[in-house]
């Protein structure tokens, strides 16, 4: 097959396309078609990095893999697939994380273009700043079921990936998940919750057990007797429960127990919870139903697997089942390392589906299949195959302009699930969207202010929450104002200082600490305003704005833009991140997304939230 079809393009644009060295970033849905376009329009020069390997439900809509190319890298067998199409093209593969710290700041620069095909927010974030930092043009791309988006990103031209805030993530209050849950998608927060207690890193604020300092719950005490007659059945405490689990001596029904019935009785004994709510209905594991609610005992042996609904005895055996194979598969890993819960992995998904029916069962919350809530624990939105196409295809026209300089003709375009006023389907910015003046990423000024308790939050927390979760940073190094090093990028050179308060570390109120993460090529100042967090607010607030610190006029109160965000492959597609990027934002008005570190309230909110957002990108 020729490099380019003659005549299609005019000279100039043929030999740029042939001269040009390009990198995707992921192969995946969007990656499978682009890689495709690019070997078909005459590039010779690709290079493909994608960290997954290939599982089954992929086979649906990334058309570079088949059946006998499961377990293997997608990166590989998207290269040999795309050589098939077009033999006289060099592609070179890797099988590695685009944050590893091989993939530098001179890495990007041996690239004409970069094209953005993936599914997660860090690793966009990430590559944004890569591009920035070694001044190549980004393509960035995303789809939703019907919908979809592509925009350029180049230095001081357009808005970067970050120059506005995306919307967090939704997250429920943590009694509502531990004492109240009312929706399923409280019940299957709780079971990911599990997971992580019992097999996971354990993280304190996702405690599992019955939420004793609950506001609504004031004035209840619960019962003794109760407690008691819970330690006699076999109750375990929650401080040994983790290790209780993973012990030789594990017994699925007295975890059982514990979960669904020591617990539930426990959360009974809170009265002030019941008085306007059904009360829960603890279980025994030697009388569980055997039939699932409102139907027949019998299900359809028509029925996909995945999508029958599991009987709360079919659950219990499956609990049991699930937590001795993830027992094994921890015991099967070195010393200290955890399992990380993945909706692709049979036993995880297992547990968390039997897991969260149950707890559905027992508060009176329709149950789900497996195939549903697999779904809504990924953040799954549905992929259409079509809209990956028409996605990539703008990708490969906005490389052309761009490689012809022809940057004001690569506004952003949004592809719709319903024409607009003028009939359009995939719709245009009229221009390129400008950069955000007070982008700490980008902006000429690389600064913001931190609100925060300098006497509660800890180094750690500083370093885990703030600057790696909230400010995307991967290898952060900080060091004060007088010069201490509050936290290395060198494993365990500051580990004593992670359980210190910032304080403690002459971190104070006016504060400036130099943060620099040499993996991005990315410095940041950030001043420190001392503030207690509020009752029922986050525990910390970014400004990258300082007029945003000056006290204003009451306004009316204007509803959040809506993003969604996910996560890559499901049998439906999971595309992470938010299609309210860069350029969407300004179409939706600007409209005011505040940050949030994602982590579960521990505050109970007036009323529960609605059911869980979706972040869109691929």
């Amino acid at each position: 097959m020729a490099a380019a079809i003659p005549g299609v393009f005019e000279d100039d644009l043929t030999n740029s396309i042939q001269d040009a060295k390009v990198l995707v970033v992921g192969a995946g849905g969007i990656g499978c078609e682009l890689l495709k376009n690019l070997v078909l329009s005459g590039f010779k020069d690709i290079e493909i990095i994608d960290l997954d390997t290939i599982d089954v439900s992929n086979l649906n809509r990334q058309f570079l893999f088949h059946k006998q190319h499961v377990g293997k890298s997608k990166a590989s067998v998207a290269r040999e697939s795309a050589l098939s199409f077009n033999p006289n093209v060099a592609i070179k593969a890797y099988h590695d994380s685009i944050t590893s710290p091989e993939y530098g700041v001179n890495f990007f620069k041996r690239f004409s273009v970069v094209m953005n095909a993936l599914d997660n927010r860090a690793a966009r974030n990430h590559v944004n700043r890569m591009c920035l930092a070694a001044d190549v043009p980004l393509i960035e791309s995303g789809t939703a079921g019907y919908e979809g988006q592509v925009e350029l990103i180049k230095k001081n031209l357009t808005q970067c990936y970050e120059c506005l805030p995306k919307a967090p993530q939704k997250t429920f209050p943590g009694c509502t998940i531990r004492n109240t849950p009312s929706e399923p998608i409280h019940c299957i927060v709780w079971a990911k919750h599990l997971f992580n207690q019992l097999f996971g890193e354990y993280d304190a604020d996702e405690d599992v057990s019955p939420d004793t300092a609950d506001p609504e719950a004031a004035g209840d005490a619960g019962s003794d007797a109760l407690k008691s007659e819970s330690n006699e059945q076999g109750n375990v405490q929650r401080v040994s429960t983790r290790e209780w689990a993973q012990s030789n001596h594990y017994e699925p029904k007295k975890l059982f127990q514990k979960l669904f019935h020591d617990d539930i009785n426990y959360l009974l004994s809170m009265g002030n919870l019941w008085k306007s709510r059904r009360p829960p209905t603890p279980l025994v594991w030697d009388d569980l139903p055997d039939a699932v609610a409102g139907s027949s005992k019998v299900t359809k042996d028509g029925a996909l697997k995945d999508q029958k609904t599991w009987s709360i005895a079919e659950c219990a055996n499956i609990f049991a089942q699930s937590c001795t194979n993830l027992r094994n598969q921890l015991e099967s890993l070195k010393k200290d390392d955890v399992l990380v819960w993945d909706k692709d992995d049979k036993n995880a998904m297992d547990f968390v589906a039997a897991c969260a029916n149950i707890r559905a069962h027992i508060f009176g919350i329709p149950q789900k299949t497996r195939f549903d809530i697999k779904s809504m624990a990924g953040n799954i939105i549905p992929a259409i195959a079509t809209s990956n196409a028409i996605i990539a295809g703008v990708v490969v026209l906005h490389a052309f302009r761009v490689l012809q300089s022809e940057w004001e003709k690569c506004q952003s375009v949004y592809l719709r699930l319903k024409p607009n006023h003028r009939g359009q389907l995939i719709v245009p910015e009229k221009s390129l969207n400008q950069p955000n003046k007070n982008c700490y990423v980008c902006a000429a000024k690389n600064e913001v202010t931190l609100c925060l308790d300098v006497n509660t939050m800890t180094v750690k927390e500083l370093e885990e929450q703030v600057l790696k979760k909230a400010l995307n940073m991967v290898a952060p190094d900080v060091i004060s104002s007088t010069g201490t090093v509050i936290i290395s990028s060198e494993e365990g050179e500051t580990a004593e200082n992670n359980p210190k308060k910032l304080n403690e570390m002459g971190v104070l109120d006016g504060s400036i600490l130099k943060v620099d993460d040499f993996l991005q090529n990315y410095e940041l100042n950030v001043t420190i305003v001392q503030r207690i967090a509020p009752k029922d607010g986050p525990d910390f607030e970014i400004v990258a704005d300082p007029s945003q610190l000056k006290p204003k006029e009451d306004e009316p109160e204007s509803s959040n833009g809506g993003a969604d965000d996910d996560d890559d492959d499901d049998d439906l597609e999971v595309i992470e991140n938010d299609i309210l990027s860069v350029g969407q934002a300004n179409e939706k008005k600007r409209k005011s997304i505040s940050e949030s570190d994602g982590s579960v309230s521990k505050k109970r909110k007036t009323e529960d939230d609605d059911d869980l957002d979706v972040i869109i990108d691929v």
